[in-house]
């Protein structure tokens, strides 16, 4: 029997194993050096990210294309959403290391794993073979599990941290055996099997199809909090190091979303199965994010439900593509994924300030008084909030914009609907943050700050440049965001199955 190596395309994989060897090399410094300065390991990190992002660039001028045996995709959008997974983790590690030492959690594995997160959701966005996606999702989800626990001596942390794992377990549980009935109903393991799996004239195969594909979508529905699978989010949210939440809350959203693009789009020729139970998820998100939001006194909790209510957002947009892409375009999800990005770390990041002598105060009362002690930190806040509720010239605004005619285009009117009301009721509890930082009634509580360092103040700015920037440059960032022409490969796999993937499966 003859043995072939797979023909490997190593530009397409360096970014992927620059971030892994990258997170090695700072386990390693980690283990030889322990309990010094963490500085070695972060400016590592962050070169490492530098030059993962770097190889990425040269790799959107080249022509979509698989490599490593159809397990690795390489198209436009999967370098996009690779691009912002390196920026949410550079983001994240500017400011972490301040709050780290002031927690008392000053662990230098907290960089190594936020890299193999990254390398995981690197992995879930980029490919279209479920065993590739499911490895991703494990190494993403189980590097998280990690981090959500890091304050060890705090109850609360060690909660979130049982509950994330034994609820994502599950999850992952989910998604493996939606993997396995969709390779018994099509002989592949592979996202072309989904549509041809429902074209079988057996039922029982389609029984097994139908089911394969629910399995697969709860796994992800989980991984993106989307309802019903959205209540570990405030608990794991408030829980977790407000850093690891900055994190969280932006990479395991990019992660998901982008793997489930790669599913719904490949199942797109089955809309009639799938779609108005996804209608559903989107209006049940969007409402019991943004109704029970009302109710907390918590920030952390409060932006939990918040990016509950966003990835219903995002779902509304991802949905109005599927539905009609020759008339609605991906760029919508992308840009809203950046912008979302920026604006959510940019308000956790501002949240660790509130943190002293190992404990966060992150009431909304601990809040008063912030507009006096941290104008830059307070003034972040407030644009971080009004680009949540989507007020104009911020990239909130222009993202709710775009799913709203998304959502028009391709005749969803009433996820439309739905958007524009929900966002309206957000108003109450974003303004209760904006308030909250800007009164001076410091006589309760009073506002307990640690000193600002360089990298969050250095957050803080990019925070801003970032939620107004790409705001007012909307149109040149959705022209680079627009697929090329040349670029028809998620077209082509509901299309045309390649040669190679026909041949294993028979």
């Amino acid at each position: 029997m003859d043995f072939t190596l797979p023909t490997i395309d190593w530009p397409t994989l360096t970014p992927v194993i620059a971030v892994v060897v990258t997170g090695v090399i700072a386990l390693l410094i980690e283990i030889i050096f322990p309990k010094r300065n963490n500085a070695l390991i972060v400016g590592i990190s962050l070169v490492g990210l530098a030059y993962a992002a770097y190889s990425l660039v040269p790799l959107f001028a080249t022509d979509s294309g698989y490599t490593a045996a159809h397990m690795v995709v390489r198209d436009h959008t999967g370098l996009a959403l690779q691009f912002v997974l390196i920026g949410i983790c550079f983001l994240s590690f500017i400011f972490s290391d301040r709050y780290l030492r002031e927690k008392g959690i000053a662990f230098g594995e907290f960089y190594p794993l936020a890299l193999w997160t990254t390398a995981g959701g690197m992995i879930m966005v980029s490919t279209t073979n479920l065993l590739m996606m499911f490895l991703g999702l494990e190494v993403l989800s189980i590097s998280l599990y990690c981090l959500v626990g890091m304050s060890r001596t705090e109850k609360r942390s060690e909660e979130a941290a049982l509950k994330y794992f034994l609820l994502g377990a599950f999850a992952s549980a989910f998604f493996l055996y939606g993997v396995a009935l969709i390779y018994g109903a099509s002989g592949m393991i592979d996202l072309r099997g989904i549509p041809l799996a429902f074209k079988t004239e057996y039922s029982e195969w389609l029984n097994l199809s139908v089911l394969g594909m629910f399995f697969i979508l709860v796994g992800l529905l989980f991984k993106a909090a989307l309802a019903p699978f959205q209540q570990w989010a405030p608990d794991v949210y408030q829980g977790a190091p407000t850093n690891v939440t900055a994190f969280m809350s932006a990479a395991s959203k990019v992660a998901a979303f982008g793997a489930l693009y790669r599913v719904l789009f490949a199942a797109s020729a089955t809309q009639s199965y799938w779609m108005e139970v996804m209608f559903w998820v989107a209006i049940l998100t969007m409402v019991l994010g943004n109704v029970f939001a009302i109710a907390q006194r918590d920030v952390k909790r409060i932006l939990a439900y918040s990016s509950i209510a966003h990835a219903g957002y995002i779902l509304v947009g991802l949905l109005s593509h599927v539905r009609a892409p020759d008339k609605v375009g991906l760029e919508p999800v992308l840009y809203y994924l950046i912008g979302y990005s920026v604006m959510t770390i940019a308000a956790f990041a501002v949240l660790t300030l509130v943190a002293t002598k190992g404990k966060d105060h992150t009431r909304l009362q601990d809040l008063n008084g912030m507009w006096k002690k941290s104008p830059l930190a307070a003034g972040t806040l407030v644009v971080c909030m009004i680009s949540m509720v989507g007020i104009p010239p911020t990239v909130g605004f222009f993202g709710k914009l775009g799913f709203f005619q998304s959502a028009l285009d391709a005749r969803l009117a009433p996820l439309a609907i739905v958007l524009a009301i929900t966002s309206a009721i957000s108003v109450f509890y974003y303004w209760a943050i904006i308030r909250a930082s800007l009164v001076d009634d410091e006589s309760a509580t009073g506002l307990r700050t640690s000193r600002m360092s360089p990298g969050l103040a250095a957050t803080c700015v990019l925070g801003i440049i970032g939620v107004i920037g790409i705001g007012i440059m909307t149109n040149p960032v959705i022209k680079a965001l627009k697929k090329p022409a040349s670029d028809t490969l998620m077209e082509e796999l509901v299309e045309q199955p390649p040669e190679d993937v026909v041949q294993s499966a028979g």
